[in-house]
């Protein structure tokens, strides 16, 4: 159809070089904020049995990385951070809201350090990995913490994982690290890692920061002046939906990849977009993430010579949407896209029901395949919100990058 673009269920993955990567190990579930927090390992867990239910684990080389040391969280974080997270996981009653740990969005909690240096580490290893080019794609769902700052944790997240991969590939010789960031929230702590530094770009598409946390991602941030155009942000409407999402991302993110050329692309998937999730107010499907998953994918190999670094990230709707969101990621990136019509293993439900006392859900779609969105090339609406939103970023950035908005 004229004017429209599709994904749908007979699309390919492109055959890979080396396998994929699966970065898990169990202990990552001890990243625990405690009962009531939103942030409940259990997503990771189930997100884990699914893939195995699914047999995705059988196409990839699953590893348990190491924990991040010290010289690799000073990459990111201060010296004194580093500590105060350390001396709150020792003592975690004694916490009292400085450097953000002791909050109620961070509480402290014994193992908090290890628990977290262990993401990282898993995040790094994957990075390593696929630049070292022993596999083209590595997936650490349990990492994305992107909202973690250099001095002070914040939104759920003590490091972060996502710009110490980057930095580790900078560290390794990479000139240009493109990194796609699809979280309902602002990517704000990997945007602030990387402000002055032309090398990365960062790309958030996210929830406006009128309507959620953190208040930041306003088109008009977009790199300090030694790296203008490098800081890229798609500010959605509340109640953005499917369509509207992937419209967007398709209108900002391909071109300025083209014109980036990055050697190694890293996304966050976080799955809090979703129209299920408690703590956003965007809807979309499972069926869109999916979709924006396989572009990410494409995208890579289009632009990155396939190297590519996927992480999970925020999602707290952790039986409905979570392990579908993330197995569909995992199975993209093994070479083994899941049908969105798969129905679910009854014994990945027979699991849900024993851990959270909930009901799984019974397919991997919410029946919204194939998703389908207007391209932007066909024309643009200047009295639509959403159509406002893509403008207002594409004016913003795009003339610094030498393109036409």
């Amino acid at each position: 159809m004229p004017g429209r673009s599709r994904l749908g269920p007979t699309d390919t993955v492109a055959v890979m070089s080396g396998r994929a990567q699966l970065m898990w190990d169990e202990a990552v579930t001890e990243y625990d904020f405690g009962p009531g927090h939103p942030m409940d390992p259990v997503r990771l867990a189930l997100t884990r049995k699914l893939v195995g239910a699914l047999g995705l684990d059988r196409e990839a080389r699953v590893v348990a990385g190491k924990p991040a040391g010290e010289s690799t969280l000073r990459l990111v974080h201060r010296d004194d951070y580093i500590e105060a997270v350390k001396a709150a996981s020792a003592r975690p009653e004694a916490a009292d809201g400085t450097y953000g740990l002791g909050t109620l969005d961070d509480p402290a909690f014994a193992g908090m350090h290890e628990a977290a240096a262990l993401i990282a580490g898993q995040s790094v290893g994957a990075a390593e990995a696929v630049w070292h080019g022993e596999v083209l794609h590595a997936v650490n769902f349990a990492g994305g913490l992107h909202h973690a700052m250099p001095g002070s944790a914040s939104g759920f997240c003590v490091y972060n994982d996502a710009a110490l991969a980057i930095a580790r590939l900078l560290e390794l010789g990479a000139e240009r690290v493109a990194y796609i960031d699809v979280d309902v929230h602002h990517g704000d702590g990997v945007q602030a890692a990387f402000w002055e530094d032309p090398r990365v770009l960062t790309i958030s598409l996210h929830e406006h920061p009128r309507t959620l946390f953190p208040q930041t991602g306003w088109p008009e941030e977009t790199g300090a002046p030694s790296a203008e155009g490098t800081a890229v942000n798609l500010a959605l409407p509340a109640g953005t939906g499917d369509a509207g999402w992937l419209r967007a991302f398709h209108a900002v993110v391909p071109e300025l990849l083209a014109d980036f050329r990055p050697q190694v692309l890293v996304t966050q998937h976080g799955a809090d977009t979703h129209f299920e999730d408690p703590l956003a107010h965007l809807a979309v499907s499972v069926d869109a993430q999916r979709a924006v998953q396989m572009a990410c994918h494409s995208l890579a190999h289009e632009y990155a010579g396939g190297r590519w670094v996927a992480l999970g990230g925020g999602g707290y709707a952790v039986v409905e949407v979570v392990p579908r969101s993330w197995a569909h990621l995992v199975g993209i990136a093994v070479g083994r896209p899941v049908e969105p019509e798969t129905v679910i293993p009854e014994s990945w439900r027979q699991e849900v029901f024993a851990r959270t006392r909930q009901l799984g859900p019974l397919r991997m779609t919410d029946g919204r395949w194939p998703v389908t969105w207007s391209a932007w090339e066909s024309g643009y609406d200047p009295a639509d919100r959403l159509d406002q939103a893509i403008l207002a970023t594409r004016r913003a950035v795009f003339p610094l990058r030498g393109m036409l908005a």
